[in-house]
C-alpha cells in the first residue's frame, strides 16, 4: 500500500526505478521521496528504532529522508530529483 496517492496530476513521462531490488515506476520531475512514497508505505526506518519513516520537513533540513543510491551516494530524498534506472536503497534502521 502507498503512503500518498495521485489524485489529479498523471500525465508526465513514467521513470523506471528500482526500490530494495525491486521495479518501481513513478513520474518525471518527482523527488525520490515522492517517487518512493507512491509506491510504499514508508521511506526508511528509523535510526533508534526499526519503526518505519516517511520524512519529517520535506525540505531538506531535517535529515530524516536518506536514502542510499545504486552508485554509493547518500542522499535527501526530498530533495533529489529521481532519475531513469536510479536504484534506491532504503535504510531499515536500528533494533534496540
Amino acid at each position: 500500500m502507498a503512503l500518498l496517492k495521485r489524485l489529479a496530476e498523471g500525465d508526465r513521462p513514467a521513470v523506471n526505478f528500482t526500490l530494495d531490488g525491486q521495479p518501481a515506476s513513478a513520474l518525471l520531475g518527482d523527488t525520490v521521496l515522492t517517487a518512493v512514497l507512491t509506491c510504499s508505505e514508508h521511506l526508511r526506518g528509523s535510526d533508534f528504532s526499526a519503526e518505519p519513516r516517511a520524512g519529517f520537513c520535506l525540505m531538506g533540513a531535517c535529515q530524516d529522508c536518506w536514502v542510499r543510491l545504486g552508485d554509493g551516494r547518500r542522499v535527501r530524498a526530498c530533495s533529489t530529483l529521481l532519475e531513469t534506472d536510479h536504484q534506491i536503497t532504503r535504510e531499515p534502521g536500528r533494533s534496540l
